[in-house]
């Protein structure tokens, strides 16, 4: 397939065709047939392959330290626009899965689906007690499909790891694995089912966001069924409009909630693209879709903290802590070049007021920065990214006019005083009190086996002092620089000796006043003797 849209002469520079015995003819063939661009014959490639390489476009569309723009811009696109199944493999589904005829659960059910997914496809249905619900059905023989699929990836990646120089910068099989475990999520809607119930909890205490309830008498790992959301997809501009809906209210709101979830809860909508967010007439919204989510720990949650803070103040020391934070750099001067290409970026976005600044160009600017000095960027902040970046895309839709960084400032701040407030501390030292009492209890035996170490003979202790010869150096220069002062000092004293006995001997008799005289003129010849000896040693030196 990816030969056929073009990709020979990439896979030949792999030396994947070699190790499949392709004609490199044929290749070249196929690829002078193309006219469209690169990204756009990856992206149809992806498509063709199937839900697997869909979600894998998607997954790497949110990596800006691997793919260029142009291609993340382009795989963005790969939002799950798939063909339709038929409704006997729905019923089918159906049946299998809840134990019952359809007629059964459902008063009635809408044959035509309302989307249709690369996992799944929505219908909507009333069940028994009257109540609208909306049905998600996995598609038949999906799991297996993508199970083949990651064979193949699999294998692909081992390829590259140990076969070209790619592998060890990126170690694919990993990646692979971490796709794996999401995609295994994903087709297990429980999963999906339980991250809704966390949402709706997290989310309850905002009148503002609704979020479905799960039905789960109604649900298994292939069947979701959901309380139906009646309101206005948010790409729907003409109905939001003839509901009166606030644009810059809605804007907020959902800049807000996203924030929140990201700096309060550390978990997050990892998808808030239009099609997953419903706006009422009340200008309250619904959150979609929790298929996808992103989660935080707590010490990602502060770096990304220092990141906002950084940001908003022009503060480049924070947001290096944050970036340095996330790996072990081994060099402390690359930290200090870090801190200037960071300096020089925050310079770029200096004069921008913070309503022009966008979030997901400035984090992508950052880590490439990061990938340039060997700092591997979490998974966790790469999901992220991509999610600040799909929230500014809709909130600059609803209004352009709205500051994202206004919005999570007071957020961001709250929760930093609340990470240092006694009560955070006093839950850290109670959380932490095993280690700081094995500390304690290990530290006498530790200084003991220290003490007995420094009698054996062979015990031989190393300390490597870096700089000395400009430490010394410097030294010499201020211990020089005293040195002349004093000498100035002394001088002056002398003279001021000399010429008050002078003054005094000049009472006397005419002897006594030229013999005065003469030894003023031998101190002052010999104090500048010794002072202009001193002025030249220091000079000679070089270190003044």
């Amino acid at each position: 397939m990816f030969i056929k849209y073009g990709f020979g002469l990439v896979l030949d520079q792999l030396g994947i065709l070699n190790y499949l015995d392709i004609k490199s003819r044929i290749i070249n063939k196929e690829e002078n047939e193309k006219q469209l661009s690169t990204e756009e014959r990856l992206r149809l490639a992806l498509e063709e392959l199937g839900p697997t390489f869909i979600k894998l476009g998607q997954i790497m569309s949110t990596r800006p330290d691997l793919l260029p723009e142009n291609i993340i811009t382009e795989l963005e696109k790969l939002h799950d626009n798939a063909p339709t199944f038929s409704f006997d493999e729905v019923k089918s589904c159906i049946e299998y899965e809840l134990g019952e005829k359809l007629e059964d659960i459902f008063i009635n059910f809408n044959k035509e689906p309302l989307a249709a997914a690369s996992i799944a496809q929505v219908h909507s249905g009333k069940l028994q007690d009257g109540q609208q619900v909306v049905v998600k059905i996995q598609r038949p023989r999906i799991e297996k499909k993508i199970e083949e699929d990651m064979m193949i990836l699999k294998d692909l990646a081992w390829f590259i790891d140990n076969h070209t120089k790619y592998g060890k910068l990126y170690e694919f099989s990993t990646m692979v694995s971490e796709f794996q475990n999401i995609l295994r999520n994903e087709l297990d809607f429980i999963i999906e089912g339980e991250n809704t119930d966390i949402f709706k909890e997290n989310l309850s205490k905002d009148k503002k966001i609704i979020i479905p309830t799960v039905y789960w008498n109604y649900t298994t790992r292939r069947i979701l069924t959901l309380e139906h959301i009646d309101g206005i997809g948010l790409n729907d501009f003409e109905g939001l409009k003839k509901a009166n809906v606030d644009f810059k209210f809605t804007a907020r709101t959902i800049s807000k909630s996203i924030f929140e979830q990201i700096l309060r809860d550390g978990i997050y909508h990892g998808d808030p693209h239009p099609g997953n967010i419903m706006v009422f007439p009340d200008n309250k919204i619904a959150f979609l879709d929790f298929g996808m989510i992103g989660k935080l720990k707590e010490e990602r949650k502060k770096q990304f903290l220092k990141i906002l803070l950084g940001i908003t103040f022009r503060n480049s020391k924070l947001i290096v802590e944050a970036i340095t934070g996330l790996n072990i750099m081994n060099k402390r001067s690359e930290i200090k070049k870090l801190q200037y290409e960071i300096d020089n970026l925050r310079d770029k976005y200096i004069e921008l007021p913070l309503n022009e600044i966008k979030l997901g160009e400035f984090f992508n600017e950052i880590f490439n920065l990061a990938f340039k000095y060997n700092i591997t960027i979490p998974n966790e902040f790469t999901m992220l990214v991509k999610t600040l970046g799909t929230m500014e895309g809709v909130v600059e839709k609803l209004d352009p006019e709205l500051n994202v960084l206004e919005v999570a400032e007071p957020i961001a701040k709250k929760l930093m005083l609340n990470i240092f407030s006694p009560k955070a501390i006093k839950n850290n030292i109670t959380e932490n009190i095993l280690d700081y009492g094995t500390l304690v209890q290990g530290f006498p035996e530790f200084i003991l086996n220290f003490f007995r170490k420094l009698e054996d003979d062979d015990y031989n202790l190393n300390l490597k002092l870096t700089g000395t010869k400009v430490i010394l150096k410097h030294f010499d220069k201020i211990t020089n620089k005293i040195s002349f002062s004093i000498a100035l000092l002394s001088l002056s004293i002398i003279i001021a000796g000399l010429i008050v006995g002078f003054g005094m001997a000049a009472r006397v008799g005419a002897e006594e006043y030229l013999f005065s005289l003469s030894i003023l003129k031998f101190g002052l010849v010999a104090a500048l003797l010794m002072y202009l000896w001193l002025i030249f040693s220091i000079f000679k030196t070089g270190r003044f």
